[in-house]
């Protein structure tokens, strides 16, 4: 297995074997739930030089740091196509004027050259129901180079304009599986896999956010099929506290459905997201080789 990589921006992920950390706590606050555009291209830049080329799983912390998939999907080495699956319970893929934040960044990966298509699985938020239907960027659904896998929502309004095909709705969790890993069992496309725990039942993993029903016999299926064909991956959905210093970011955040954390259990649920971390590095394997590590270096700043 190779080295895992940490980016340390909320001291939410627990020691991984081996693994490289490059300490960003002083980006908690530029980067933690959104940032201008500018600030995310100072920081992939600064990646781009502390970073190996190639390397292993990189865990981000916080569902609120997704966006941050954006530019490892980027870096990805070489020049051939490929997909991206997100396991997310939320599409990701939502207006956002004010730069990205961690949900509005498909769309800017679903849009790459590179990118052949983007699937995010796992949906059960009413972010992709009629009520919110006009907050979805249309153009990568409307390319076809997007689809939205999910269960208990009605999605029957995307008929109307034309996108059915687009929004993939299911009964049950396990129905959502069965079909997703039928479909990739025909593939040997190579995959960038963006995991947020979120997508998971609360009982798998407690995270900062509104949680959906997967299973972890129902991820393991589809981390099982996609094994052998993932040239990149994240991890995201730790669950850890933090008061923004800007009023605008707790209002947005509040805004936004961010459901309060329990300190009393805290400790207890960074446990039970630990010990899914190790499950989850064995589940991924390691497709790509290591480069040699510039271990002890962080990005310059934010």
């Amino acid at each position: 297995m190779h080295k895992p990589v940490v980016l340390d921006l909320d001291g939410s992920v627990g020691a991984l074997p081996g693994r490289l950390v490059l300490p960003l706590r002083e980006c908690e606050e530029a980067i933690r739930f959104s940032c201008s555009l500018s600030t995310l291209r100072r920081f992939a830049a600064d990646l781009r030089e502390t970073l190996p080329r190639e390397h292993g799983t990189v865990f981000l912390g916080s569902g609120d740091f997704h966006h941050l998939t954006w530019p490892l999907v980027q870096r990805v080495p070489g020049t051939s196509g490929f997909q991206v699956v997100v396991l997310d319970n939320h599409p990701d893929n939502m207006r956002f004027p004010f730069g990205v934040h961690c949900g509005s960044w498909v769309r800017r990966v679903a849009m790459l050259p590179r990118v052949s298509h983007v699937h995010v699985v796992g949906i059960t938020s009413s972010d992709i129901g009629r009520k919110h239907a006009w907050e979805n960027y249309l153009g990568p659904l409307r390319a076809g180079k997007l689809t939205y896998w999910s269960t208990g929502v009605d999605t029957r309004w995307a008929d109307t304009i034309g996108l059915g095909a687009r929004f993939r709705a299911f009964p049950t969790s396990q129905a959502m599986v069965d079909a997703f890993v039928s479909l990739q069992a025909h593939s040997t496309e190579p995959v960038y896999l963006s995991i947020d725990k979120d997508a998971y039942a609360p009982e798998v993993a407690m995270t900062n956010w509104d949680q959906g029903t997967l299973s972890e016999s129902g991820g393991e299926a589809m981390l099982a099929m996609l094994r052998g064909r993932v040239i990149g991956s994240d991890v995201t959905g730790e669950i850890s506290r933090y008061t923004y210093a800007s009023w605008w970011k707790r209002k947005l955040s509040a805004m936004d459905g961010q459901e309060s954390i329990d300190e009393a259990r805290l400790a207890t649920w960074q446990a039970q997201q630990h010990a899914l971390n190790l499950r989850l590095l064995a589940a991924i394997g390691a497709d790509a080789p290591v480069t040699s590590v510039r271990s002890g270096v962080a990005p310059a700043g934010c």
